[in-house]
């Protein structure tokens, strides 16, 4: 959670104004950065180059922020001191109240008791004041009967102005139920208006007696009387007020110096400064809030208030009173989060406040009604969103399949392909969420018998041996890779390992934007090697937002930037097996199995020749180095290495790492010992989650929806081989390749590879596309299928002339400005990533091609 966020859900409501102002200090930090960097530099027009007018001038920039910073210290010293000396004496005078009560002790009870006699046919017409004694300020007395007291607790009145007290049982401040809690305790003469006049006598002899016993040897804090149960239960309810009070107090504290410590840290990292240390040492905690004598005066009064809980409350048990506060203060930070700070920010995760309205302090979201169609019927219209259109479509096309005999080599063959068409428009159309229908996929293998047996006369198994057939395809060894692969990029990620190595990198790109933009799409490229093209982009669209936010207004080089990132993800893509879905399904289906460095042999050169070939397409469509007026260059801001050192941890990610990319590389050597690349997967796993780099959060946070695709995908090519239907496939295609050369094979499955890819999934193409490669390639002579299969594989990640082609994009497109437009629209798209998809494909079919028969595939 940001710090504005956690700052809004942990702040006081009613002291919300008296906070740190800290997104009202982060715009002022961008504001200067932007300011600093226009003004720090001068375009001569002449030589068409950039020259510092004078060297950063730290100085000038604490003279604007830190002022601003000393205005909300003073505020927050001054709220601190009021709240506190409001507190103190409050506690004081509670003190002082608690040793009165001692010493007037329960000496009156025959007072109280000849009042309690009296009020039995008495009207509850009004309140009982409380005596001077326990004078509560500010505090309702609570709404319940009184007794009229004498001396002792309650000052006598005459009249009749007293209050019933014969109620069951008095309810208690807090909605818990303690062990020791004063609802638990039964009161005398409980019921007694139930009761004959004989029971009601006895009770109250009963009573009498309770009280004799009690008064040598008992204080009002332990007496079970009417007048020592009213004594103590208002005493608790004062008292858990004043605990709420200095804990919220100390809460205080606590955040707003986590409020100055994050500022300064950010303010140094946009400014190049180093003010933290200084500022928050010297001056934040030589203030009064933030001394240590401060703090340990509110821990004392803490202690204090346990002290008094336990002598009024639990019978002095210090123990008792702790776990009675904390749970009363653990009901008030509830009750306080409940309210409008938790709807505020479930409004602000769900997306700005265009579609909101406040209404009562409440804040209410307006939900966009969806478009519907009507559809005419005997019994009136019909309506449904429009949404749902491809999965009735979808539906309807299974139901249609299964009933015709489409497959002429067998019913299974023929419900295999029925499966097979529903998945792949469930799929394009994403009616349902993909990893929905994947897991649908074994489901209906299963149900319809599709599965057949592997001898000569091959018929359908039973549904319990096709289970286990189906269940043991799916979790193969690619997916325990996939899963490894997974381990490896959280690891690298929660280390902070990633952005360390890739902001390291960035500094030596200068501030020219051609190289500034080549390093970036470099940086994202080999990011996605090893934390996947899914997480890559994103860490690398947070590291240019102070570049962006420094750029001249519509300037070319921010869309040129972010599309580059993401144009190179998708390319990194295909540089490892672990980078993406596709790969991994692509190592799945060959046999034998490619080892790592085959795998980098080819992918690393057509990676780097794609990359390249892009960025220089950028650079003639977009022209980024050219400012917005046409004249002169810009100059980009230098990004600032992580001076942070690498920790005992971080050392042992790496080389946890190298060490099982090592032996991915030379799984082939050692293959009699360890058996598959998914064995090799299981190091990181148990080096990580053993030593307590990952946590078991960590795990439930695994891209889980993406290892459910890859297993449909596998399940749905289990069954498009056992159902007899590869074979089908395999005559057709064989009749179409009759006489075709392997290039001609290679260039018609390049074009067919990549319109699908580009329009679907690229992780879906794979799983449409790779079984057809597999057997276009063993009806070919020489047996090329892996060859076919890891040019498939490839090519699936060059799609992306679409916004929707592959998550990079879609993570590009979402990219705004401080004003919350856009920097790509769909022009971008078609403009160049059609071109960069066409030049990467080219790649792949001529330069990976021949590198994958020099390797002997």
């Amino acid at each position: 959670m940001k710090f504005s966020s956690a700052l809004k859900f942990n702040a006081v409501a009613d002291w919300w104004d008296e906070y740190i102002a800290y997104d009202v200090l982060k715009r002022h930090i961008y504001q200067l950065e932007k300011e600093h960097h226009r003004l720090s530099q001068n375009v001569d027009l002449e030589a068409n180059e950039h020259t510092a007018l004078f060297q950063p001038d730290y100085s000038s920039i604490d003279g604007v922020f830190l002022p601003l910073l000393d205005q909300e210290l003073h505020k927050i010293a001054a709220f601190y001191e009021q709240k506190e000396k409001e507190l103190f004496d409050e506690l004081q005078t509670l003190e002082d109240l608690v040793a009165e009560q001692d010493a007037a002790g329960v000496e009156d009870w025959e007072h109280y008791m000849d009042d309690y006699a009296d009020e039995e046919d008495e009207e509850d017409e009004e309140d009982d004041h409380v005596g001077d004694h326990v004078h509560f300020e500010g505090e309702c007395p609570p709404k319940r009967r009184r007794r009229k007291s004498s001396s002792v607790g309650f000052r006598p009145r005459s009249g009749s102005g007293a209050r019933n007290g014969h109620s069951g049982h008095r309810l208690s401040v807090s909605s818990v139920d303690h062990s020791y809690d004063l609802e638990a305790r039964s009161r005398p003469h409980a019921n007694s208006r139930s009761k004959s006049p004989i029971g009601q006598i006895a009770d109250r002899l009963m009573g009498m007696r309770d009280s004799i016993t009690s008064l040598p040897t008992e204080s009002v804090w332990t007496a079970r009387t009417n007048y020592a149960w009213d004594i103590r239960l208002l005493f608790k309810r004062r008292i858990t007020n004043l605990y709420v009070s200095f804990c919220s107090l100390k809460s205080y504290v606590e955040v707003n110096h986590s409020g100055f410590r994050k500022i300064l840290k950010k303010y140094d990292k946009v400014t190049y400064n180093e003010a933290q240390d200084r500022y928050m040492h010297d001056i934040v905690e030589t203030r009064l809030p933030f001394l240590q004598s401060s703090k340990d005066k509110v821990a004392d009064a803490i202690n204090r208030l346990v002290t008094l809980y336990a002598k009024c409350v639990t019978g002095d048990d210090p123990s008792a009173a702790v776990q009675q506060l904390k749970v009363h203060q653990r009901e008030h930070i509830a009750w306080e989060r409940n309210t409008v700070w938790r709807q505020m920010l479930a409004q602000e995760r769900h997306g700005g406040t265009d579609a909101t309205e406040l209404r009562g302090g409440a804040i209410l979201v307006r939900q966009e009604e969806a478009g519907t169609v009507g559809i005419p019927t005997p019994l009136g219209s019909f309506r449904f969103k429009r949404k749902r259109i491809p999965l009735v479509l979808s539906i309807v096309v299974f139901i249609a399949l299964m009933n015709m005999n489409v497959i002429k080599d067998g019913p299974e063959a023929n419900k295999c392909f029925a499966i097979l068409i529903f998945s792949t428009m469930m799929w394009a159309s994403e009616a349902i969420p993909l990893f929905v229908t994947s897991t649908l996929v074994p489901f209906f293998l299963i149900v319809f018998r599709v599965v057949r047996s592997n001898d000569e006369n091959p018929e359908p198994l039973p549904t319990p041996d096709a289970t286990k057939q189906v269940f043991s395809a799916m979790f193969s060894p690619t997916i325990m890779l996939l899963i490894g692969g997974l381990t490896i990029s959280a690891a690298l990620s929660k280390t902070n390992i990633d952005r360390m190595l890739i902001t390291r990198l960035l500094s030596m790109a200068g501030s020219k934007p051609r190289t500034v933009l080549l390093a970036f799409m470099g940086v994202s490229c080999f990011a996605s090697m090893w934390i996947s093209n899914v997480a890559a982009p994103a860490l690398c669209f947070t590291l240019i937002r102070p570049i962006l936010r420094t750029l001249p207004a519509r300037s070319s080089f921010a869309p040129c930037l972010i599309l580059g990132i993401a144009l190179a993800a998708n390319i990194g893509g295909q540089s490892s097996p672990i980078s993406s879905p596709q790969n991994l399904i692509t190592v799945g289906y060959m046999d034998p199995k490619l080892d790592w460095a085959s795998w980098f042999a080819v992918a690393l050169p057509v990676s780097i020749i794609s990359v390249i070939l892009i960025w220089l397409l950028l650079l003639v469509s977009y022209q980024p180095a050219r400012a917005p007026d046409g004249d002169g260059e810009i100059e980009i801001r230098t990004i600032r290495p992580t001076r942070e050192r690498f920790t005992l941890k971080q050392y042992w990610v790496t080389v946890v790492c190298i060490v099982t990319i090592a032996l991915w590389c030379i799984e082939h050597e050692i293959e009699n010992m360890i058996g598959d690349m998914g064995v090799i997967a299981i190091i990181p796993i148990v080096a990580f989650f053993a030593t307590g780099v990952l946590k078991k959060d960590d795990f439930e946070q695994f891209a889980w929806t993406i290892v459910f695709l890859a297993m449909g995908g596998i399940a749905l090519g289990a069954g498009v081989k056992s159902s007899g239907l590869m074979d089908t496939m395999d005559g057709a295609i064989h009749q179409m390749l009759e006489g075709q050369s392997l290039y001609s094979v290679v260039i018609v499955l390049s074009i067919v590879v990549l319109v699908v890819s580009t329009f679907i999934s690229h992780t879906i193409a794979s799983v449409l596309l790779v079984p057809i490669a597999q057997q276009v390639g063993k009806n070919l002579p020489g047996g090329h299928a892996n060859l076919l299969i890891f040019l498939t594989g490839l090519i699936c990640s060059t799609g992306m002339g679409m916004p929707v082609s592959g998550f990079p994009n879609q993570l590009a497109v979402a990219q705004e400005d401080d004003l919350g437009q856009a920097y790509l629209t769909n022009v971008d798209f078609l403009k160049n990533g059609i071109p960069a998809s066409i030049i990467a494909t080219l790649v792949v079919s001529t330069v990976g091609y021949l590198l994958m028969l020099a390797i002997g595939l």
